[in-house]
């Protein structure tokens, strides 16, 4: 008797790219989609324990139920389950949903990844699959808990100091804000204060170079007037000692 044949369940993250893969693979491939992410943090939390190491808590999106139900039918039939998410850390996080709520064995679950859609990168991809890497799906959930713990923190307060805008706060514009606000309190604190330096034309190894007065007297330059500098210019016209020029 003929050995069966196994049957391996493909999930992608986008329709579009199942006929391809189906033609590619053949018969004994199903293909399905998750249509991206099919988990979130609940929409009116912030979605994460603050005060235990961040953890988060993730629930099914409300459209996606429909979706989650056949990838878990399809996934229990199969005998593995390949995900085929895209190759980066947004791609690594939804592998790990999906692999989260098909509630199959995780014996039989693989993932697999391409960069693209053609015969030899799908066939080397099935036939060298891995683990999940957790150190991705943690960079991607690090990025995601610090959008929301932004978005929900700073977000009210322009929300309520700029309600005609309809703005909303971003983890990278907020910061980057925060430091030119910073920078620019600076500025306008500082007291601008006369400072003068000396400088000298000199020769080395026939090598014409100009040099900037760093010592004088064995102590750090530090000339506050023009009265300063000419006394330190008339003082180092005949002198060699204790004088340090540098570049």
């Amino acid at each position: 008797m003929a050995k069966k044949k196994e049957q391996i369940l493909v999930i992608v993250e986008s329709p579009a790219k199942s006929k391809t893969i189906k033609k590619i693979l053949g018969n004994s491939y199903d293909i399905e989609a998750s249509y991206g992410h099919i988990r979130d943090f609940p929409p009116k939390v912030l979605g994460f324990d603050v005060q235990h190491d961040f953890a988060p808590s993730f629930e099914v999106i409300p459209e996606k139920k429909a979706v989650v139900k056949k990838l878990s039918d399809l996934a229990k039939k199969a005998d593995k389950v390949y995900l085929a998410s895209d190759p980066d850390r947004e791609g690594e996080a939804i592998a790990w949903h999906v692999n989260e709520v098909i509630n199959v064995p995780s014996d039989k679950v693989y993932r697999i990844e391409f960069n693209e859609i053609t015969p030899k990168a799908v066939t080397y991809a099935v036939e060298h699959p891995r683990q999940i890497d957790m150190s991705r799906v943690k960079a991607q959930q690090t990025r995601q808990i610090l959008d929301r713990l932004v978005g929900y923190k700073i977000s009210p307060v322009l929300w309520e100091k700029m309600r005609n805008y309809h703005l909303s706060a971003g983890r990278v514009q907020s910061v980057a804000l925060k430091m030119i606000c910073e920078r620019e309190d600076e500025i306008n604190a500082f007291t601008p204060v006369e400072y003068w330096t000396v400088s000298a034309d000199l020769l080395k190894d026939k090598s014409k170079f100009t040099a900037e007065l760093a010592k004088y007297k064995n102590a750090k330059v530090d000339i506050k007037n023009e009265a300063e500098a000419n006394k330190i210019v008339d003082y180092l016209k005949d002198k060699k000692e204790n004088i340090l020029f540098q570049k």
